[in-house]
């Protein structure tokens, strides 16, 4: 097995890695069947939109042993609630979700904005690592990591489970059922 060394962005070199493993597997470039298989990604970000988020809160990246990036988990603070309209719903959704006696939206939250393992280093433990490594650099500043998953993606819905995520809510809209997922790490 190749070493896989996880870590917090800090270069363009980072984030135009993520660009490209996103577009490898964002959901208009793969087929139905990987699709249903393998999981995908939705969200297009761009390299300014990554640097803007990067300056805020460092993107966790996996590295091989040659420096290519084989893994991501995108950290989105709450100031981005408007930097990809097409996350502003789900944003918005927190304003009405009660979790523990108190609104989502006045929690202490980041939202993990999206993760992707590249194909060839599925099923190795790279997922984990990167969600161990955002709990390392994160839960000091935050009490509770929230994303959603799409039902339609179950490997992520289940992948997510076993890190420790729980969903909160269930919601549809005109693309999807979503389900607004967490990962308390005060419970």
């Amino acid at each position: 097995m190749t070493p896989i060394t996880t870590k917090l962005a800090n270069s363009d070199e980072d984030l135009l890695g993520i660009l490209e493993l996103q577009r490898e597997n964002h959901l208009a470039n793969i087929s139905s069947e990987i699709k249903n298989t393998e999981g995908f990604v939705t969200v297009k970000h761009t390299l300014p939109i990554l640097r803007q988020m990067n300056e805020k809160a460092p993107q966790v990246i996996a590295l091989d042993d040659s420096g290519k990036v084989v893994g991501y988990a995108l950290v989105m603070v709450k100031d981005f609630k408007y930097l990809l309209p097409v996350l502003t719903p789900m944003f918005e959704a927190f304003e009405d979700i009660t979790y523990k006696n108190k609104k989502l939206s006045e929690s202490n939250y980041y939202v993990m904005g999206q993760v992707c393992v590249a194909k060839t280093h599925r099923g190795m433990g790279v997922f984990q690592s990167l969600y161990s490594k955002q709990k390392e650099s994160y839960s000091h500043k935050y009490d509770i990591c929230l994303t959603e998953v799409s039902s339609s993606n179950p490997r992520s819905i289940r992948a997510h489970e076993k890190v420790g995520f729980k969903t909160i809510h269930t919601f549809k809209d005109v693309t999807d059922e979503w389900h607004i997922i967490g990962w308390d790490w005060n419970h």
